[in-house]
This record gives structure tokens, sequence and C-alpha cells, in this order.
């Protein structure tokens, strides 16, 4: 069975680096200690091991970075479970396709290996990069990225302000663009929010709501600890 935790921002202002997501994380892990990290989203890597290697270690986990080892394919192999950080998201897929890695962590992950994301580590969990804000930096060989769920994720989801002059595109513009393209649903995750997947059932966490978006609908707000499987599925044209 699948299990995923997939977190809207590493940082929630006014804490520190995971800080909000410590006890969705032990709980998620249980006894699994042994890491392996995907810092593929930065640039600096060493520094950004550094940093989570540090926040693991609080935890009582091993980190290992697959970008230190000389083989990261044996090191997911040996690892309990598997943290993909955040970033940008085209770097970070760019990154796992150069490196082989996409089939093996999806195989892993569907045999019940736990995986972790957070912001562009959470967008590659989806069947696509195409609800990510980041500027494409890099070229990823495809926009298809791991696949483990149904939906798509758009995290740091800000609501559209009223009272803003800014008179560019808002967050929920860009959805309902992706929308008109494409069918999976989106889920605009608030920061402090985040999604827990037990195979089937996947249920929202933190401490914020989440909009859920669906193609001809109007969007959903929910709240934490709403059970949102029904709601995430594609919508299914009638005959």
């Amino acid at each position: 069975m699948k299990r995923l935790l997939l977190i809207s921002n590493s940082t929630l202002y006014g804490s520190g680096y995971l800080d909000h997501a410590e006890n969705a994380i032990r709980d998620f892990l249980g006894p699994a200690s042994r890491i392996a990290f995907v810092p593929f989203a930065v640039h600096e890597r060493n520094g950004y091991t550094a940093r989570a290697r540090e926040r693991f270690r609080a935890m009582g986990c091993t980190l290992v970075s697959l970008h230190d080892v000389s083989n990261p394919r044996r090191e997911i192999e040996q690892a309990d479970a598997i943290f993909v950080g955040g970033g940008n998201t085209f770097r970070l897929l760019a990154g796992l396709y150069s490196f082989d890695l996409l089939e093996m962590i999806r195989h892993k992950v569907m045999q019940a290996m736990p995986y972790i994301g957070s912001s562009a580590g959470s967008i590659v969990a989806c069947p696509t990069l195409k609800t990510t804000k980041d500027m494409p930096i890099v070229q990823p060989p495809s926009f298809d990225s791991l696949g483990l769920v149904d939906f798509q994720i758009s995290p740091h989801y800000l609501d559209p302000d009223p009272a803003s002059t800014h008179m560019g595109e808002t967050q929920e513009e860009r959805i309902l663009q992706f929308l008109e393209e494409n069918d999976a649903p989106v889920i605009g995750l608030r920061e402090g929010a985040m999604l827990r997947v037990e195979g089937e059932s996947v249920v929202l966490r933190g401490v914020t709501g989440a909009r859920i978006f669906r193609r001809g609908e109007n969007p959903v707000e929910v709240t934490p600890g709403a059970e949102l499987g029904s709601l995430l599925q594609p919508m299914v044209e009638a005959a």
C-alpha cells in the first residue's frame, strides 16, 4: 500500500525548517530511520543537505543525500523512506531523469516505501509538473513526473486578494487555465497544510485548509481532517 506525506512548504512563517511538520513526519515515519534525500531541486546541494540532515537527526533519523553517494539507486534500495525536498520543480524533475530514478522511486513507493515530499517534492509525486509556479530554468526530458497520485498539487496556495491592485494572474486563475486543457483535479494546498496518503485514502492535515478544483465545477473549500479521496477523482464525461 502506497504511503505519502505531501507537504505544501518546508518553512512556515514564524517557525524553523520543517518545525510545523515535525509531528506529522514522526507519526508518518514510525520506526523508519534511514532516509534517502533527493536534493536536486536546488543548486547548492551540500548546504541544503546539511540543513535537512540536521533536522532529521533531531527526529532520530539518519539522512543520506543521493548527490553524495556513488550509487543513488543502491542507496534508495537500502533506505527505509525517501524525502524529496523543495526548490525549483523543473530542476528537480530534470535531476530525477538524469539519474534515471523515476521508475525506481515509483516502484519502491508503490511497494510501500514511505515518501515525503515538500513543495516541489510534492508536485513531482503528481502525474506532471504542470501545476508548478516555478520558472523553467532547465528543461527536463518530459513534464511527466512520478504519478504516485492521480491528482495535481499547487503548493503555497494563495487566495485571491480582492484589495490587491496587482493585475497579474492569481494562482486560482492559473489553476483554472490548467483545467481548460487537463482533466486531473488540482488541490491548492495552503502553507501549513499537507496531505497524508494511505492507499486510496487522502486526508488533509496541518493547520490550514485547502481548495479543490475540478474541471467544470466550482472550487470546494476543505478543512484539516477532511477525507478527500472522492473529491480528487477526475470528472467522468457523460456518454
